[in-house]
């Protein structure tokens, strides 16, 4: 079953409430653009029909109007003739086809405003239909969007992250490593100047070595932070 089930249920929608409400709403707006697609060619052959009618009505219209310019001539001549009789029955069939003019003249104006109801139907259905489908490009793009978007955070968060802080965690403990095999030499020593001097140059290497493992992590982290 369609979103709509009246044409007048599709002009009189509000679109936007419809698919805020909606839990899939690419979903409803393809149906909403099928069923008001289904119902614009509904409308027109409705449409379609009542111009035929209208020109065979006129068709008709034409030749009764004939007719009845027919009978009057012809009651007109049988009375010049001096048979009033059958001008009497020219008069009569006149009349008949008289009240058949005025008839199908009130059906034409019928189905002319008729014609002129479904123009405007067929206008307004239309620019719902435009509306529908400038809201379904909106959608795939939004949705296109945000697939896109959830699988870069996906990616960054599962591998990229998580690998930067794992490496972060290892330039860590080398540190800590070589600081402790520097402190481990310092155990037991005297303090004289050789070995004071040592140590100074050792601390300087260390803090080199330290400085480079800084920046390095550094910019992975913001390499990372970046991608995010």
């Amino acid at each position: 079953m369609g979103i709509f089930t009246r044409f007048s249920d599709i002009v009189n929608s509000n679109i936007n409430a419809i698919l805020d409400k909606a839990e899939d709403p690419e979903k409803i707006v393809r149906l909403m653009i099928q069923e008001m697609e289904d119902t614009l060619v509904e409308v027109r052959s409705a449409a379609a029909r009542s111009i035929a009618d209208k020109k065979d009505l006129n068709r008709k219209l034409g030749h009764l109007e004939r007719e009845e310019r027919e009978w009057d001539g012809k009651a007109e001549l049988a009375l010049r003739k001096g048979r009033e009789d059958l001008a009497k029955a020219a008069l009569i069939e006149k009349s008949r086809a008289s009240s058949a003019v005025e008839l199908l003249r009130a059906d034409y104006a019928a189905i002319d405003e008729g014609l002129s109801k479904l123009n405007e139907d067929i206008s307004r259905l239309e620019k719902k239909l435009q509306d529908a489908k400038v809201r379904q490009k909106s959608l795939l793009a939004r949705h296109k969007t945000a697939n896109s978007r959830l699988a870069a955070r996906k990616k960054i968060h599962d591998y990229q992250i998580d690998d930067a802080m794992i490496r972060f965690e290892q330039y860590t403990q080398r540190i800590d490593d070589v600081e402790g095999r520097i402190e481990a030499y310092d155990l037991g020593l005297p303090k004289d100047l050789n070995h004071e001097l040592a140590g100074l140059e050792a601390e300087d290497s260390v803090a080199q070595e330290l400085a480079d493992l800084k920046k390095r992590v550094a910019k992975e982290a913001d390499t990372a932070a970046e991608a995010e």
